[in-house]
């Protein structure tokens, strides 16, 4: 029973865990909004070491559509500069030798609807993993009970609680989903 509680806390754990990298996902998507979980993630060439960009600089948003990446070394702006352009955002930084400003243009219907069905697929896609833990978890529960470890209604039991949360994870993503469908559409 201890190893069945433990599983069931293991499978809750891991579709919330899902639903965070969706929303995290979402974030680095090129909406028109100024969003510095685009960029942070960004490699730059730093002394011969490719560093994350959020640990060489401050990213600010100074409005909806402009993103400030300020470096504490002043020195490494080109190197950064360079690899924003790089990183192919369809934009061009703008450096002014203290800071770099990236300016989004605003998005197209074209580009909303495109975006939109891309949100729809890796809403599904996430999707499909939180029911992979479902029948997974579920799996497990069963061969405890094909092993005499769990009784019939505890079966029963143990399936409606991972039934639960996979249906709260899914809601959860559904939700993201729409708040950044209706984000796009708005901007």
């Amino acid at each position: 029973m201890e190893g069945i509680s433990e599983l069931l806390t293991k499978t809750k754990n891991n579709m919330t865990a899902v639903a965070e990298k969706f929303k995290q996902d979402l974030g680095t998507l090129r909406t028109g909004r100024a969003n510095p979980q685009m960029i942070e993630n960004v490699r730059v060439e730093y002394y011969g070491v490719p560093t994350p960009l959020k640990q060489m600089a401050m990213l600010n948003v100074s409005d909806a559509r402009t993103l400030e990446i300020q470096p504490w070394d002043v020195s490494a702006i080109k190197e950064i500069e360079k690899a924003l352009q790089q990183a192919d955002l369809g934009v061009t930084p703008m450096n002014d030798g203290k800071l770099i400003r990236i300016t989004f243009p605003p998005m197209t219907e074209d580009r909303r609807k495109m975006l939109s069905k891309t949100i729809s697929k890796m809403s599904e896609d996430y999707k499909v993993s939180v029911r992979n833990e479902r029948r997974d978890a579920i799996e497990k529960v069963k061969k405890a009970q094909k092993a005499g470890e769990v009784t019939e209604d505890d079966l029963k039991r143990y399936e409606a609680d991972i039934q639960k949360a996979t249906d709260a994870s899914v809601a959860l993503i559904e939700k993201i989903t729409a708040e950044k469908e209706k984000e796009i559409m708005t901007i």
